[in-house]
């Protein structure tokens, strides 16, 4: 068991094939692009809005449809039953993305240029994290604004959870929530982190293995 270990860290030291090297930095491209995509559109359909109000939220921003002023509606017809305007000072996690975007594509282009398995390994976990922590500050995020309502508002609901993912109704309105460009950038950026992993860690099995037989 012992030797096993040993020879599986050891393995974690070597430096990662070339073409895996090659398609790191090709994967920051997408990364890089995701500063200019929206990473979520929240569309709002109603009789009274029969073309819909739209709104994306970037990286960096938040931008409402007809050239901006699908924000402002959208935030007057929050104002009535209570609900705090949707803007970069509520949304105000969106100011940290863009310097983790930055960082994974500094530590991306590390790992590609001197990195090993090892190092590897640490950008797929901490692509991971950030995903997972950016996608559970959103969904906090959206209940925290549809659960604190003003009780003074001229319009009272019950609380709610804004749609995350899909479609909902609340009210008259049908709320669609769903990733927009710079999400699918990331998640490609991400998949493909995660295959170069894991094709480094089968190969290395599968390179172990027949090294095992040939030695039998």
């Amino acid at each position: 068991m012992q030797d096993a270990l040993k020879k599986f860290y050891d393995y974690l030291d070597q430096p990662i094939k070339v073409p895996a090297r090659f398609l790191l930095a090709v994967l920051c491209i997408p990364l890089g692009l995701a500063f200019t995509a929206p990473l979520w559109t929240i569309g709002m359909t109603a009789p009274q809005y029969p073309q819909g109000l739209t709104l994306d939220i970037y990286p960096h921003k938040v931008v409402g449809g007809n050239n901006g002023n699908d924000v402002n509606e959208i935030n007057t017809l929050n104002h009535y039953i209570g609900m705090a305007p949707l803007n970069k000072a509520q949304l105000r996690d969106l100011d940290w993305i863009p310097f983790a975007l930055g960082l994974l594509i500094i530590l991306t282009l590390r790992v590609a240029v001197i990195g090993n398995i090892r190092m590897l390994i640490d950008l797929c976990v901490m692509t991971l994290y950030f995903s997972i922590f950016a996608m559970g500050r959103f969904v906090y995020k959206m209940w925290w604004l549809g659960h604190n309502l003003d009780p003074t508002a001229p319009v009272n609901v019950d609380p709610f959870t804004p749609a995350i993912f899909g479609t909902k109704q609340i009210a008259n309105f049908v709320i669609t929530s769903l990733p927009s460009m710079g999400s699918v950038m990331m998640g490609l950026f991400a998949g493909g982190v995660t295959a170069v992993m894991f094709w480094h860690l089968i190969s290395g099995r599968l390179a172990a293995g027949r090294a095992r037989k040939a030695s039998a």
